[in-house]
């Protein structure tokens, strides 16, 4: 999901995953769509209209309740990237990206499994691409992360020192 300024600059607001859902907030209040959405790879999409929506509410509390806690999700995540944004240098800010994405790989190490490229970082933490390539090169020249032949990473736990 991204938004972008009227001088065409971009931020990705969050990354989906199957399952997920978005557009609940136009549902809900009923203004136009707050971000833009983009597939990396083919995918199927369900699309429920404003009046289904509606009728579905009152007949299903659970979908309600996972629709809020969806909200609260997303509003946390929005407040520690404004956390970050404000408090944190752009090493900070990579590094918690980096964490963000990064799962236990069964082996004792923490892996980004997902190629993220260093343009899409840096309209993650808000900075060009120059200088979240700088700081990727710095964090792996200091161990922080390794990059593998195929474009995912290991991030070391020590990251989190940065973050």
């Amino acid at each position: 999901m991204t938004s972008a300024d009227s001088r065409g600059r971009e931020v990705i607001l969050a990354t989906l995953h199957p399952g997920d859902y978005l557009g609940e907030m136009s549902l809900i209040d009923d203004e136009p769509h707050s971000a833009t959405v983009r597939t990396e790879i083919q995918c199927d999409v369900l699309m429920l209209g404003r009046e289904a929506f509606a009728r579905c509410l009152p007949e299903n509390s659970s979908m309600a309740y996972n629709i809020m806690r969806g909200l609260v999700q997303r509003l946390r995540h929005a407040d520690r990237k404004i956390e970050s944004l404000a408090l944190m240098d752009v090493y900070g800010r990579v590094a918690r990206s980096l964490l963000e994405f990064a799962v236990d790989d069964g082996a004792g190490n923490l892996k980004v499994r997902e190629k993220i490229s260093r343009q899409d970082l840096a309209k993650m933490v808000g900075a060009s691409r120059e200088m979240v390539s700088r700081v990727m090169k710095d964090l792996e020249e200091r161990g922080f992360v390794q990059t593998l032949e195929d474009g995912s990473m290991i991030v070391k736990e020590r990251l989190l020192s940065l973050a």
